[in-house]
């Protein structure tokens, strides 16, 4: 007998292929039958008419930082929500385990890093994770029967230097026998079930305490270690961001990604990939360690976003702009403090001059402060300048774009929401990012989702990406773009048996309407422990997900299984070899 019938759906099985209709039998978890339509005679406890509806396989997210969202969101929404059942954690570096078990104080260093560097709400980590593990194993196990998603994570790196090295992984080298104790670490990690080692060495990752976060502190002879470590294991990977990410990379940072990717022998990710026909230079840069790396026995994939991902921007809170050269400093004074000096003319001329010049790399997309969109005011003087742009407000009172914003922000002391339009929107961007799509070491995601929880909502960029190939831009075919979100970040990790609706194969399945697909606009939920805010969007046609057979989304509302399997490498994973 079947657990569950879906008939007549129009399956698009994640290879590529054509689509085709057929009925399909979902038993113990499995996809038991693909059939023709109406061919299907065993019993089958539900059945479900998905006439007009399209059949995929569950999408894979690569990029999320969901490490800690689960212990109270279950269900890693908005991503299931929006199809997303198997989602990679552990990114970047930054880990909520392993603990040391003689230092109780690195729990709380840790909530604070998370909190500056993710932009994770800090009350959200004190009160609604239960922190009792150390090992990253125990991690593990505390996850383990209680979440709606799959879910697989990397060691953060950050994380086995402070457990070494304490305090002194800020600023520190290791000794030998501490970098021993770090690769046995990471060793028990992955015998463990971690997928391999993440990390950072990008100048925008600071601690809770203004301090460049451990793993910027390491060398390359002791990532080279790790990576050797991470080749020992069967089904691990490599996740490492740089500065260069962001814009182009140096030649030492290729050297870098290189050699760490060909001394594990595995694939190292990094994200994200800006593409943007007005650079027209960045793309093939920062494809070239993919170039090196396969000649030198590894494999490089760089993650890029197939939607532009809106985003909240504000001086008064800790956003992107902080992140441009010299604003950091002006953008962490007090706000009485703050607003003086982003009220002084010489001021704002040269935090001008700092993000527009070459340093400032992909932030220079900031500084077009003409083209923001004002969002929520707070301030009786502000009232009616919701949803207008700057320029405009600028021109009616004789001011120039970043003092009018300044203003404007100055009297909402600073709470004024901004959103900034992307200047990468026009047909020559869209052009390329389909060009650059095809390359063989390119792969959709970077969603971060789980982190920078009110100031962006990647998780949507699913729907929102096939609803553009099927009404949109057209971009790339259905069966094209269900592919690059299931089948490829599935192979990419190894994962077993996922990634495509195939029989015997875990039945992870979405059941969207072709002509509904898409996601909703983001808005502001205080749904986070202690009331804490964060973007939320609703998916819009997606009529069901299935997590290994189960039911955990209908109509876009949760159904409260949680029928997800933490995907422990060897055992869930197998090893994708670079040589």
């Amino acid at each position: 007998m079947l657990d569950h019938l879906i008939r007549r759906a129009t399956v698009v099985d994640g290879s590529g292929g054509p689509a085709f209709a057929a009925d399909v039998g979902i038993r113990d978890g499995r996809i038991a039958v693909i059939a023709p339509p109406g061919s299907v005679t065993q019993d089958t406890r539900t059945a479900e008419d998905a006439t007009g509806l399209v059949l995929a396989p569950g999408f894979v997210d690569p990029h999320t930082h969901y490490d800690a969202q689960l212990f109270w969101d279950p269900y890693a929404t908005p991503s299931l929500n929006h199809g997303v059942t198997t989602v990679a954690g552990g990114n970047c570096g930054f880990t909520l385990a392993p603990l040391n078990p003689g230092r109780p104080e690195d729990a709380d260093y840790t909530r604070r890093m998370m909190s500056k560097v993710e932009g994770m709400s800090l009350v959200a980590l004190e009160q609604g994770a239960p922190w009792t593990w150390h090992t990253f194993g125990e991690y593990l196990d505390a996850l383990d029967g209680r979440t709606a998603v799959n879910a697989g994570f990397m060691v953060g790196h950050c994380a086995l230097r402070r457990h070494v090295m304490g305090p002194d992984a800020v600023g520190g080298q290791p000794t030998p026998a501490q970098l021993r104790r770090m690769t046995g670490l990471l060793h028990d990690a992955m015998d463990a079930g971690a997928w391999g080692l993440s990390t950072t060495q990008s100048s925008t990752h600071s601690d809770g305490d203004g301090r460049p976060v451990a793993s910027r502190h390491a060398r390359p002879e002791e990532l080279i270690a790790l990576s050797r470590a991470v080749g020992e294991h069967e089904g691990t990977q490599l996740e490492a961001i740089v500065a260069g990410c962001l814009d182009r990379f140096a030649d030492e940072e290729i050297d870098l990604l290189v050699a760490m990717s060909a001394a594990a022998g595995r694939p190292l990710n990094w994200n994200v990939l800006t593409i943007d026909a007005a650079v027209p230079e960045r793309v093939p840069r920062q494809l070239v360690p993919s170039e090196r790396a396969r000649r030198a026995g590894g494999r490089i994939v760089a993650l890029t976003m197939p939607i532009l991902t809106p985003m909240n921007m504000s001086l008064g809170t800790f956003c992107a702009l902080n992140l441009i050269p010299g604003w950091g400093e002006i953008l962490a004074l007090p706000v009485p403090e703050r607003i003086a000096k982003l009220r002084a003319p010489g001021v704002r001329a040269e935090m001008l001059r700092r993000a527009e010049a070459k340093e400032a790399g992909v932030f220079r997309r900031l500084a077009d402060f003409g083209r923001y969109v004002i969002g929520d005011t707070y301030a009786k003087e502000n009232e009616g300048l919701t949803g207008r742009v700057v320029r405009d407000i600028a021109a009616e009172r004789g001011q120039d774009p970043f003092g009018c914003l300044v203003e404007i922000c100055a009297e909402d002391e600073l709470r004024t929401v901004l959103w900034p339009m992307p200047t990468d929107n026009d047909p020559a961007s869209w052009a390329l990012r389909a060009e650059t799509w095809q390359h063989e070491d390119v792969m959709l995601g970077g969603s971060d989702a789980g982190a920078h929880l009110d100031r962006m909502c990647g998780a949507p960029y699913t729907t929102r990406f096939l609803g553009d190939c099927l009404r949109g831009r057209a971009l790339v075919g259905l069966e094209q773009a269900v592919r690059m979100l299931t089948d490829e970040p599935a192979r990419l990790f190894g994962l077993r048996e996922r990634g495509r609706v195939q029989e015997g194969w875990h039945a992870d399945l979405v059941l969207f309407d072709p002509e509904r697909i898409d996601a909703g606009p983001a808005r502001l939920v205080h749904d986070l422990p202690g009331d804490s805010p964060r973007l939320d969007a609703p998916a819009i046609g997606v009529v069901s997900v299935r997590v290994n057979g189960v039911e955990t989304i209908r109509d876009d509302r949760v159904t409260g299984a949680v029928p997800g399997v933490v995907l422990r490498s060897g055992r869930d994973t197998r090893k994708v070899s670079t040589r």
